[in-house]
């Protein structure tokens, strides 16, 4: 059975959650938004995902950010000041008494509409705004015993299509490049740029190691990730050389250690790509042993960072 980097331990403290529908608090079982909303007709809106962290949220400035720039590029008004959004996110979660351990979808969509059709003039409510906090963990043997990448023929396309850079509703080139990897026995999609270069995976950001430099793409075609600017960043400040460059998979199949980054699990291993074990460390009859040097070394910077970046306020 595959698994992914979202795979986690079902909690029973879900099942009582309080969820945030429109600044109203309602119990799990009666979270609902309208059949003409416009994130479920059209995949109109954007997200982010966060984790809370000794009652804070790490690096919260920057998923703002990421938040209201998307709503601006598709023209849509949040209608609440980012101070009043970061307020209305903690009363959900203070509202459940969480600390730690927590991980938090909050998704915007344009909002209901009077008919279902794509033009936004027949939108007839202000934006539909939902938090949903879920104590939620990765499971460790995930940590321990990494993951397999498989590259999909699901390309991430030119920005005038769709700029992958948005972190909207509409994940379906994601979705089947993630079907298509779960048919091939792994866990998750290794998905090329339209020059055939890496460009990311279809739910994390994707890093290779080659002869103690770290790798990553351009960024062009993926999502500004939070966890891969934190990861580059702890780069810069510990004198470990990381590049944003175009790299093929022939440079894929040499590294010596790969990783994916997301907000969800921080730092995942990655043991196999395309079927071929990565590299370093391998034991004599060549099978992985774990996480390389440097992928637990960043992972134990990028823990004691998250520390060190929980907040409450956008200050």
């Amino acid at each position: 059975m595959t698994t992914g980097t979202h795979e986690y331990a079902a909690d029973p403290r879900n099942s009582t959650i309080l969820i945030s529908v429109n600044g109203k608090l309602v119990p799990r079982d009666e979270a609902v938004v309208s059949v003409f909303d416009s994130g479920f007709i059209l995949g109109d809106g954007v997200w982010e995902g966060l984790r809370l962290h000794a009652g804070g949220i790490p690096f919260l400035r920057e998923h703002v950010e990421r938040l209201y720039e998307g709503a601006k590029a598709i023209f849509m008004d949040i209608g609440l000041t980012p101070e009043a959004l970061v307020d209305r996110l903690f009363a959900c979660l203070d509202a459940n008494k969480m600390r730690d351990g927590v991980h938090i979808r909050l998704m915007v969509t344009r909002g209901v509409k009077a008919t279902p059709y794509q033009d936004p003039r027949v939108t007839i409510s202000p934006p539909t705004i939902v938090i949903i906090p879920e104590y939620k963990a990765p499971k460790p043997d995930i940590l321990e015993n990494g993951i397999k990448l498989f590259t999909v023929n699901v390309r991430r396309g030119y920005p005038d299509v769709q700029d992958q850079k948005l972190n909207s509703h509409s994940k379906l080139n994601c979705i089947t490049a993630c079907i298509q990897a779960m048919n091939a026995g792994a866990d998750e999609a290794l998905m090329l740029d339209p020059h055939g270069f890496v460009a990311t995976c279809n739910s994390t950001h994707f890093f290779i190691v080659r002869r103690g430099e770290v790798w990553t793409s351009t960024g062009q075609y993926c999502i500004p990730g939070i966890t891969r600017a934190a990861v580059l960043r702890i780069c810069a400040e510990n004198g470990i050389p990381a590049r944003e460059k175009f790299f093929s998979l022939y440079d894929v199949y040499g590294a010596d250690e790969a990783f994916v980054t997301g907000t969800f699990a921080g730092m995942t291993p990655v043991r196999e790509i395309d079927g071929r074990p990565v590299r370093n460390p391998l034991d004599s009859k060549g099978e992985w042993k774990g996480a390389g040097p440097l992928t637990r070394r960043i992972s134990e910077l990028y823990r004691d960072l998250c520390r060190r970046e929980a907040t409450r306020t956008l200050s």
